[in-house]
This record gives structure tokens, sequence and C-alpha cells, in this order.
């Protein structure tokens, strides 16, 4: 079952042009759902990993599941503001201004392996702000997962330009 047929374009959304992949239809399907969380569980079951971060907001869902299935624990990395505790950030560029995530000081330890979660990966400005803040704590970056990849947006280079490896579950190219 191809889990790309299950995710739903909206054009236009959120501004004129962009063409915005939805995985709510993915999410809501249990057999969409659960291929997804498995196909997910099934690569990364056998490898050293002792959590699993996800970006806010549909990154916790899908690395919640995964992190589960994986008997590892979850990190959220959350917007600015949003964390209780004590919290250390990334500040990083967006296509207007800057914005910044956040996650708690006592989330990664020194040599963790941490699994990086998110439902897409577009021009990877998030990604890559986790995983310098999961770097920072002296956490160690065993791969950045996704749902979706954008290739034509070039996120997956700019990871990989920075050492890490990517793995995403389909492609939607152009438009």
């Amino acid at each position: 079952m191809p889990i790309k047929s299950r995710i739903r374009t909206v054009p236009h959304y959120p501004r004129k042009g962009v063409m915005f992949r939805d995985i709510t239809t993915l999410l809501k399907d249990p057999v969409g759902l659960r291929v997804t969380i498995n196909e997910l569980v099934n690569r990364y079951t056998g490898v050293k990993i002792d959590m699993v971060a996800g970006i806010e907001s549909r990154g916790f869902i899908i690395g919640s599941a995964l992190a589960f299935q994986l008997g590892v624990g979850f990190v959220p990395i959350r917007k600015k503001g949003k964390l209780p505790a004590q919290t250390i950030g990334h500040d990083y560029q967006l296509e207007y201004g800057t914005d910044r995530i956040e996650m708690h000081v006592d989330a990664v330890a020194k040599g963790d392996k941490v699994l990086l979660a998110d439902d897409l990966i577009a021009t990877g400005g998030t990604a890559e702000a986790a995983c310098k803040l999961i770097e920072t704590m002296g956490g160690e970056i065993v791969e950045c997962c996704f749902v979706i990849d954008l290739p034509d947006l070039g996120g997956r280079k700019r990871l990989e330009k920075h050492g890490q490896k990517v793995f995403a579950l389909c492609e939607f190219e152009g438009d």
C-alpha cells in the first residue's frame, strides 16, 4: 500500500503557489498510519537509538509512535516559549525573518543516540536547527527521518551537506 496515495495535496496553502502536503488524511487512515509507522520501525529495529526527537507539531505524532514501538523515549522539540522547564534554544532563518526552536536542557545527554523525526522536509531549516540543538547538548544524530521529502526545495541536500543521514518514505517532486 503506497502511503503517498493517502496524502492530500492542498493547493495554494498557506499562500498562493504553495502545494501543501497534508498528512492528516494519512493519519486518519488506520491502514495508512500503521504502514507508515511499521515501515519506520522496520528501518530502525536493531539500530542503536536512545531516543526519538520529534519536531513540533506533526513530528510529535510520527516520533512518539515510533519511539513507543522501538521501546525508547521521546523528546519534543518545540517552538519558543512552549516548554515549561529550563530550555536551550536555537535560532534559524526563515524565508522572511527568524524563528526559534527549544528543548529542555535535560532532554538529551552527552553521547545519546537520537533519531530525529518529522512529517516533512522542505528547505530543511527547522530540521537543521533541531540537529544543531541536539548536537549542542552532546547528542549524536543517528538519522533524520521524514514521511515526505520535497526534493526540489533542497532540505535533504542541506542536511547531508552537514553530515546528516536522511530518510523519507516518499517524495513529491515539482509543483
